[in-house]
Parts: C-alpha cells; structure tokens; sequence
C-alpha cells in the first residue's frame, strides 16, 4: 500500500490586501519586534516573487508600509516586546547576554534592549543568579542532583558554563547547600 504524495503548497501573489491579513495572523500567532515581522512578510514577499513574478521593490514597499501601519496603531511595539520577551527568557534560565543576543535577532534596538534588561534588573535583584538557579532546576544540577553531587560538580559548572553564566554564579548555584536562600537572594528577598 502506497501512501499518497503530498502537493507542495504553492506560494500565494502577494498583495497589499494578502500581506496586511497575514501580518495580522502572524500577530496573532507570535510577539514580534518590527523588524523581524518586516522579516517575515519580506520572505512572503521573496516566494511570491519566485512563484508568481510580484515585484520585490513594490512588496518591499508594500511590506514598509504594512508595518508603519501597524507600528503607528500600536499592535508592534518593540518596547513591550523587549519587556516581555526578556521576562519570559529569564524565566525559562536565560541569562542577561542571552536574552540580548536573542532580542538583537529579532531586530530589536541596542536602546531598547537595554532599558528592557534594565527594568528585569528593577524587579529583580540578580537576574543571572535567578536564571542560572531556573537552568540548574531544570538540568537537575548541583543542588538538584541526588547522590552523586560531588563527584559531577565539574560536570555541573561546564554545564553552567556552556549555558553563558560565568564562573561566580555557576559555583555559587552548584555549590549551594541551601537552594531556597539563594533563591530569595536572586529574588531580593530577606
């Protein structure tokens, strides 16, 4: 028994109509900076250019004026994606040089990215402490690991390591004996 082949979806032209519709669904999908929805419309744009002959320097255009639309009524704001996007990498054990290389893939502003890290600093007191505490809870490291914690600590601190923590914070989550004190000290916490 053949299993039947599967049609490749071909590219849609692009229109101003067509690309305005999926800047909305892509939003209303994703967060995203203006820069990396400019990105993806553009790619729309280059399929459509490839399948159908549109014109890249009129889909540019198009796609320019899509998201200074949409930048103008509110729906992108790099800002509030910095904010948001910096909180929930953090959250998952994302350190500071991180969530900044991260956000300048998306096309976000070293301004931006700044004040961002700046008010993730305002909430919390150590936000590398705090994600670095998130990595080893999850990878079950140092104070997470059972038995065999001295015998893997070199092992726990490349681990760290690699994640982009430095050498302080690593030793100082590995080597913790109490996990709920560093992570009130993380927190700003007494």
């Amino acid at each position: 028994m053949t299993t039947p082949k599967r049609r490749r979806r071909t590219a849609q032209p692009a229109t101003p109509e067509g690309l305005r519709r999926a800047a909305l669904r892509y939003l209303g999908r994703y967060a995203s900076s203006a820069a990396n929805l400019r990105r993806v419309l553009l790619a729309r744009v280059e399929r459509s250019a490839y399948a159908h002959g549109t014109g890249r320097d009129a889909g540019a255009e198009w796609v320019d004026e899509i998201v200074a639309r949409l930048v103008g009524a509110g729906l992108v704001d790099d800002k509030a994606y910095a904010e948001l996007r910096t909180a929930r990498l953090t959250d998952r054990g994302h350190g500071r040089r991180r969530i900044a290389m991260t956000l300048r893939e998306k096309g976000v502003d070293a301004e931006i990215i700044a004040a961002a890290l700046a008010a993730l600093a305002a909430d919390i007191a150590d936000p590398d402490l705090r994600a670095a505490i998130v990595t080893a809870r999850r990878r079950r490291l140092g104070p997470y690991r059972g038995a065999d914690r001295e015998d893997r600590r070199e092992r726990d601190l490349a681990a760290l390591a690699r994640a982009g923590f430095g050498y302080d914070i690593a030793r100082r989550v590995i080597d913790a004996d109490d996990i709920d004190d560093l992570r009130a000290e993380a927190e700003g916490r007494d």
